[in-house]
């Protein structure tokens, strides 16, 4: 399948069908609500900063992890940045197992950032729910371009298949989570059977949050260092154009806030997958959250992305 980059006016129709009926209201305090919506729609340093200092001390207060085994920067390959985090509760087999893949705009972000406060939340959540949480890092650009971030998702899985059991985990039943440049690599790994050399993806499903799914020219200098400088390459390295190529079961998300040029690709993706399919996939719509928000506000009481990732994973069998 061929990326729609000219039919964004249909998948735009599609977020109009969408959103009354999956919209999910943040329940962050009415104070932080406040900040988000005053910030508005965008994606600058700013935003990122005030966003991450209103959800920081929300995720230092989350009560500690009970019977959860926290095991840390275990190697699923060579690379120094190939490393993932387990939480695993105890006592327990055949958990479904959520593996997160953080965004940092493919140059940057690390699983445990902002002093250990935020993505480390989200596997701390998943371990709440009785699952096994995994964080995980992966190779950055510039020094690691397209598609070296999709591998190394590959490489998490791979891991995951040999290791999940040991710490109560269904290898049969690992689902990824990425958000925005994570959701990318996740989505290139999930759909472009050239990535994975026609294997299988062997996960049970996807949950994709504002990621970036196709690429046109343009674009700023941290996605041309990973996307590379030519845009003729472009529509062959974006996940859209290759939905055709796997049917494994997703949950898209965006945000009321999120910015235009990662909203747009998510409402598109969804179009292509109405298409494919004849019936839609699951789609989240976050009202009052922006782009930092929706994930940094795991684990800190507002639950409303985290129980829509939970019924979906209960859903998936």
């Amino acid at each position: 399948m061929k990326p729609h980059f000219a039919a964004l006016g249909l998948a735009l129709a599609c977020a109009a069908l969408t959103q009354p009926a999956a919209a999910q209201i943040s329940k962050a305090p009415p104070d932080v609500r406040a900040k988000i919506a005053e910030m508005g729609a965008g994606l600058d340093g700013p935003l990122v900063k005030e966003t991450i200092g209103l959800y920081v001390p929300l995720a230092k207060a989350a009560p500690p992890l009970e019977h959860v085994k926290v095991v840390t920067d275990l190697a699923y390959g060579a690379d120094p940045k190939q490393k993932l985090d387990l939480y695993a509760p105890e006592g327990r087999h055949g958990m479904a197992v959520v593996v997160f893949i953080h965004g940092g705009g493919y140059v940057g972000g690390d699983k445990n950032g902002y002093g250990g406060a935020i993505y480390a939340n989200v596997a701390r959540y998943f371990a709440r729910q009785g699952m096994l949480g995994v964080n995980a890092n992966y190779r950055l650009a510039p020094a690691a371009p397209w598609p070296a971030g999709a591998e190394d998702v590959g490489k998490v899985v791979a891991w995951l298949k040999q290791n999940a059991a040991a710490y109560g985990g269904d290898p049969q039943r690992i689902f990824l989570f990425g958000h925005s440049a994570g959701a990318t690599h996740v989505a290139s790994y999930v759909f472009d059977a050239a990535l994975r050399k026609g294997e299988p993806a062997g996960i049970a499903g996807a949950i994709l949050a504002s990621g970036e799914y196709m690429v046109a020219p343009g674009v700023p200098p941290n996605v041309r260092a990973y996307f590379g400088e030519d845009p003729s390459l472009y529509p062959a390295r974006s996940p859209i154009t290759h939905v055709g190529e796997s049917k494994v079961p997703l949950l898209l998300a965006t945000a009321e806030y999120d910015p235009v040029f990662l909203a747009v690709p998510t409402y598109a993706l969804a179009s292509a997958v109405c298409r494919r399919d004849g019936k839609c996939p699951r789609f989240v719509w976050l009202q009052g959250h922006n782009h930092i928000s929706e994930t940094a506000s795991f684990d800190t009481g507002d639950e409303e992305l985290g129980r829509a990732v939970v019924d979906f994973v209960q859903s998936v069998r």
